[in-house]
């Protein structure tokens, strides 16, 4: 046990335990040369200091929670990356849990976070998440919370998200310079207040510069709900000339249904997505999307997060650029 060597360090040194304690912090009272003596022991013995006691001892801990929907998504595992390297080269380290997008599981999950007294927060809401009320305890507790991606539509919090508005915009303004007439569109789950300002951007884009494009969307979340209502679309006797994919899990169900249909990309049908930018290039012509980074998303959210922690003045609402990365898809 740590207690047993750091008494084992001052029996060996003939010093008393707080001295040994004083001296392993560089507290100023204790000489320059006890200090060196002490730490040189500690080193041979291969002493480390019980990090839990510290944290029972100081309500504080050097770990930050990151609470989201899942781990199994590339934009998701690219944002805790780019955050870990970021905390780990500040010192701190990460409490990553996943809601699974319920409540039940995120409420349960907030509960373990306060009780391992982490210093902050980033979260990713779950889909059904309307009361807000439990992140606002946690602020009341001293606890910085900075949502990301999916972020609350209620003003008052720290948000740090993608460009959403000007995702869809680019990704509209690219179909339209294809001349494109019968668009598939599919989206995320509706509740999500990130799928509804793409969804109305995007098709507030083409009422304004195309508005006898034909459009039709449907809310498909998930990989199979994506094939299947492409498989339906592409079978239909007005298929569609192009398909926009609002994430990396709706593209790959489209593209495994237009693989099964032994379509080719872009001559039977053109692909247009929003992605993290892993995921287009698995393709062959790469698919032609709008970038939204997990990780530049991760990089910026922890400055944010490190602002806040050191009580500096930061904004409330951070938007992290997108940009068109042209493939041959569309």
């Amino acid at each position: 046990m740590q207690k047993s060597t750091l008494k084992k360090l001052s029996q060996t040194l003939g010093l008393s335990i707080s001295t040994v304690s004083r001296a392993l912090k560089d507290h100023p009272d204790i000489s320059d040369a006890t200090r060196k003596k002490v730490k040189e022991l500690a080193a041979a013995m291969e002493y480390e200091p019980n990090s839990y006691a510290v944290q029972l001892r100081t309500r504080k801990s050097n770990v930050i929670g990151v609470l989201i929907p899942t781990i199994n998504n590339f934009f998701y595992d690219s944002f805790i990356g780019a955050v870990e390297e970021e905390a780990r080269k500040h010192g701190y380290s990460l409490l990553i849990m996943q809601s699974g997008d319920t409540v039940e599981n995120e409420t349960a999950c907030l509960q373990y976070l306060r009780q391992h007294n982490v210093m902050g927060l980033f979260v990713a809401l779950s889909v059904e998440t309307e009361n807000l009320v439990p992140f606002k305890k946690m602020e009341e507790l001293e606890i910085p919370v900075i949502f990301i991606d999916r972020v609350p539509e209620e003003k008052g919090f720290y948000t740090v998200c993608l460009a959403d508005e000007a995702a869809a915009r680019m990704a509209a303004e690219a179909i339209i310079e294809k001349n494109k007439k019968n668009v598939l569109a599919l989206f995320g789950h509706p509740h999500l207040s990130i799928t509804r300002i793409r969804r109305e951007t995007f098709t507030n884009i083409f009422k304004a510069k195309a508005p006898k494009t034909k459009i039709t969307i449907d809310h498909t979340e998930n990989g199979n709900a994506s094939r299947l209502a492409t498989v339906a679309a592409l079978r239909s006797s007005k298929k569609p000339d192009v398909i926009f994919c609002m994430g990396d899990l709706i593209l790959t169900g489209v593209m495994k249904a237009i693989h099964e249909l032994k379509l080719k990309v872009p001559q039977d049908v053109s692909v247009i997505g929003i992605s993290n930018g892993f995921m287009p290039t698995l393709f062959s012509p790469e698919i032609t999307y709008v970038e939204t980074s997990g990780g530049k998303l991760g990089k910026l959210s922890f400055a944010q997060m490190l602002a806040r922690l050191r009580s500096e003045n930061v904004p409330e609402n951070v938007i992290v650029e997108s940009l068109l990365v042209r493939g041959g898809s569309l």
